[in-house]
């Protein structure tokens, strides 16, 4: 017999109270877990724990449901019951609104202390300094490629990577009316006017573009400005008050930007093996011919696999490059482990930036 719609929302509010009980009783057990991590000093924050938890969950699942929802859903669970543990405090690009902020809640869940930053630079300042446990910095998009200054201030930092989050971009022209005409400037960060450049062209081509230090920055100095719009997230534009005047604006429809979590190796050693990880590497190698072609060699010989290959301009003078590599796998493989040796013996400059479970 077909349930009324009453009786469906009765059955609902039932299984919310079950819910709820549960959901107390894993905070209760998260708490008796926080209290053997501070006796014996363990990180408050695994990150290789919660990715096998999720995939196991999703492999498990039979439900409607799908993998991306139970995602989401048990990674706020998890962030609820760590921040009952202790809370996790988080610096990223700001301010409020930027796709920065996005990832970083993405990852950790929503129960997190924010620090906005300025700059990428201020981001990796605070992760040192400790005035944030973490840092979450773009590392590369899928049509603009790597953002160098990430890359370059990995080189000499004491940073290293222990999680990563790959996040969907979605860029809206924001301003203070719903029109599209009498815009005269466009701001965002340069990666995102680069973004959108094609969209620009054809439907803004006498705006002026100008660069700023992140979206939603230009989503703020937009908000004070008629003749101003930015290019920006609609949080940003919820947040500073202004009207969505062209949706998704972006030139590819599946634009993608993966970010890096970052902190010192004290506050987090390297993620033991979740079963789908990354290694991170930057290399250099004497300048001599086949030098390149060298360092692939132990990977093809151990069968590892390079997701990753980017290099950057040493600014020695002296046409040399630093390489920026990813790696299938764990170093507790034996395998990456005989690869990264191997590899590490041809290098003038050898250093891993981090070991993590990739993301979804």
């Amino acid at each position: 017999m077909t349930q009324t719609l009453q009786q469906l929302r009765h059955g609902i509010d039932s299984v919310d109270q079950q819910l709820l009980a549960l959901l107390n009783q894993r905070a209760a057990l998260a708490n008796e877990v926080g209290e053997i991590k501070r006796q014996d000093g363990s990180p408050v924050f695994r990150p290789e724990r919660e990715a096998q938890v999720i995939q196991g969950l999703q492999a498990a699942n039979k439900g409607p449901l799908k993998g991306d929802n139970i995602s989401h859903i048990w990674r706020e669970v998890m962030s609820a019951c760590r921040a009952l543990e202790a809370p996790q405090r988080v610096a990223y690009l700001g301010p409020a609104g930027t796709f920065s902020e996005q990832a970083a809640t993405q990852f950790f869940g929503s129960s997190i202390e924010h620090l906005p930053c300025a700059s990428f630079d201020e981001v990796f300042r605070a992760a040192t300094a400790g005035t944030a446990q973490f840092g979450v910095v773009p590392v590369e998009n899928n049509t603009e490629g790597v953002v160098t200054r990430t890359l370059d201030l990995f080189l000499n930092s004491p940073l290293h990577v222990v999680g990563e989050t790959s996040l969907l971009v979605r860029h809206n022209l924001l301003r203070m009316s719903s029109s599209l005409e009498g815009i005269e400037v466009v701001l965002a960060h340069a990666q995102a006017l680069a973004q959108c450049q094609g969209w620009l062209g054809i439907h803004l081509p006498n705006a002026e573009r100008r660069a700023v230090s992140s979206n939603a920055e230009g989503a703020r100095l937009a908000a004070g400005n008629p003749a101003w719009a930015g290019i920006a997230s609609e949080r940003a534009g919820a947040e500073f008050g202004l009207h969505v005047a062209a949706h998704a604006i972006q030139d590819d429809a599946f634009n993608r930007t993966r970010f890096a979590v970052i902190c010192l190796p004290q506050v987090l050693e390297a993620p033991q093996a979740s079963g789908k990880d990354c290694v991170s590497l930057i290399v250099s190698v004497p300048n001599k011919p086949g030098a390149v072609h060298d360092i692939l060699v132990p990977l093809k010989t151990h069968g590892v696999s390079m997701t990753r290959f980017e290099s950057r301009p040493a600014r020695s003078g002296q046409w040399e490059y630093f390489f920026y590599i990813d790696l299938q796998g764990h170093p507790s493989q034996p395998n990456v482990a005989e690869a990264l040796k191997d590899l590490q013996q041809l290098c003038a400059f050898y250093k891993v930036l981090g070991t993590y479970p990739v993301s979804d």
